[in-house]
């Protein structure tokens, strides 16, 4: 999950926590407003009503001992006087309570304030009431209400994280983009500074582009130490190699110095070979070729079956050849002949005696690929992850080679942008799958 998201995925949860406890908070403080609202209603008319006792027509009501009973229009209020007969302590404190009345066939919810008062020598017991629908009806309606302000504020705030968080990580992406992703040679590395103004990017920004100089500067000195050590290493190799060919073709030299000589002459050639493997590597990471040729793919398969046709006649091998495309490509021609040659003596070198080799192609409106199937002995899944590297090899060492063909076809291949891939199962066969890009095509 990326850093935006996970940003945005904690904002959502702390609002929607915070949601909850707020909206908890809000039902349950509107209830308790409302009916405290209702009581101070109550407390008021209580007051009023003793202090206006007097009317004429209360006072006639309490003079005959009745119950005064008194309902608004809607119902929604009533007063009941009672008057308390031989009433030795009453209690002057107000007190409430909720109750269910019915009145004229509907039962309808109140808030009761219940009173016991003297007035002229008499003790009286006062009920105030007033419907409690319309409190709860407020209170429903003012929750519904917050619920959806609350609701409304947190999609407008997630909006807004959202964009700020991918306004203020915009830097972060851009620094992982461009300096990480898009970097395939250290050499290349672009060390312009990311506008942002976070500290913390900024600090990021500077420290990769400190480890990349570092890393450029190793590259290079590796490049150059691998180069020059080549260079240097031919010299001598090539004047060993004819003073041993001199020796060797003394007559007076001895029948067992002269086998030791021939295999002193394959052990330079090998090594002689290897320098010169590591130098085009070299030479083609430092982009010392020109890619201005037009390669016709099909006119290097055949000229390379030719190199090998004497080798695949040897082991009896079919060599099938079903191309449909003749694709044209821009590039080095030495080079594209190399990596093909390699990747074809590959499957020649590795397929038992009778197998099969076989060529096909695929293009699109994007790409050319080119595959390389082989019947040989397939190699392990431990061995295929680094068979790009150097010197690696399988586990056949009764098969000769240096362990660097496949390192030189994938450097040309990086240098050509043609995607290089293997997949291969042991015991069963190799394919080599490569995919030119039309941009380079003729």
């Amino acid at each position: 999950m990326r850093l935006q998201e996970k940003f945005t995925l904690y904002n959502a949860v702390t609002k929607l926590i915070l949601i909850f406890v707020l909206g908890t908070i809000i039902v349950f403080s509107l209830e308790k407003i409302s009916i405290n609202h209702l009581d101070n209603r109550l407390l008021k008319k209580e007051t009023k009503l003793i202090e206006n006792l007097s009317d004429s027509e209360v006072d006639s009501l309490l003079a005959a001992q009745q119950t005064f009973t008194d309902y608004n229009i809607l119902k929604d209020e009533f007063i009941v006087l009672t008057p308390l007969n031989n009433a030795k302590k009453i209690d002057t404190i107000a007190k409430f309570s909720t109750d269910d009345r019915e009145i004229a066939g509907d039962i309808e919810s109140y808030r009761i304030l219940t009173k016991q008062f003297k007035y002229e020598d008499k003790f009286y017991e006062l009920n105030l009431g007033t419907t409690a629908s319309g409190a709860l009806s407020i209170k429903k309606s003012l929750g519904m209400y917050m619920l959806m302000v609350l609701l409304v504020s947190l999609t407008v705030t997630l909006i807004t994280d959202y964009a700020f968080t991918r306004f203020l990580l915009r830097p972060f992406y851009k620094i992982v983009d461009q300096k990480i992703n898009k970097v395939n040679d250290p050499t290349a590395f672009d060390y312009s500074k990311i506008a942002t103004s976070t500290a913390d990017f900024v600090l990021l920004d500077n420290s990769i582009n400190g480890l990349m100089k570092k890393l450029s500067d190793l590259f290079l000195q590796e490049k150059q130490f691998i180069a020059n050590v080549s260079h240097e290493l031919l010299t001598p190799i090539s004047i060993l190699n004819s003073r041993l060919e001199n020796i060797l073709a003394s007559e007076q030299l001895p029948e067992a110095h002269e086998d030791k000589l021939i295999a002193s002459l394959k052990t330079l050639s090998r090594l002689k070979a290897i320098i010169n493997s590591l130098l085009l590597i070299s030479k083609i990471e430092n982009e010392q070729y020109v890619k201005t040729d037009q390669v016709q793919i099909t006119e290097e398969l055949s000229d390379i079956y030719e190199e090998l046709e004497e080798r695949i006649a040897a082991k009896k091998l079919a060599y099938q050849a079903s191309l449909k495309a003749h694709f044209t490509f821009v590039g080095n021609k030495a080079l594209i002949h190399t990596l093909l040659i390699n990747v074809i003596n590959n499957a020649v070198k590795y397929t038992p005696n009778n197998g099969t080799i076989q060529l096909t192609d695929d293009i699109d409106d994007q790409c050319y690929q080119l595959h390389i199937s082989d019947t040989g002995l397939g190699m392990e899944p431990e061995i295929l992850e680094k068979v790009f590297q150097r010197f690696a090899r399988g586990n056949h060492e009764h098969i000769g080679g240096s362990g660097l063909g496949l390192a030189i076809a994938h450097s040309i291949a990086k240098f050509h942008n043609i995607k290089f891939s293997i997949s291969s199962q042991q015991a069963v066969g190799t394919k080599v799958t490569l995919t030119f890009p039309l941009a380079n095509s003729h």
